[in-house]
């Protein structure tokens, strides 16, 4: 099982959606939308709070191994 975290690439506001994505193999885009959605449906509240709880509680996830943040040097 792998482990969840915080998408340190794929990220709008905290990455939640984009760790969700990344462990379920799934489009992140689609993902926000049922956010949106499902936040619609239960009355806005919910959602905003469990996400909030979400980026407390879910550790980022590991610095990735590629050339990101590097300078160009040619």
């Amino acid at each position: 099982m792998r482990r969840l975290y915080r998408s340190r690439t794929d990220r709008r506001i905290a990455g939640i959606c984009g760790g969700l994505a990344e462990v379920y193999s799934i489009d992140p885009t689609l993902l926000r939308l049922g956010c949106v959605f499902l936040c619609l449906l239960t009355g806005i509240l919910p959602v905003p709070v469990t996400y909030i709880v979400a980026w407390i509680i879910v550790p980022e996830g590991p610095p990735s191994t590629g050339d990101e943040g590097k300078p160009d040097r040619g």
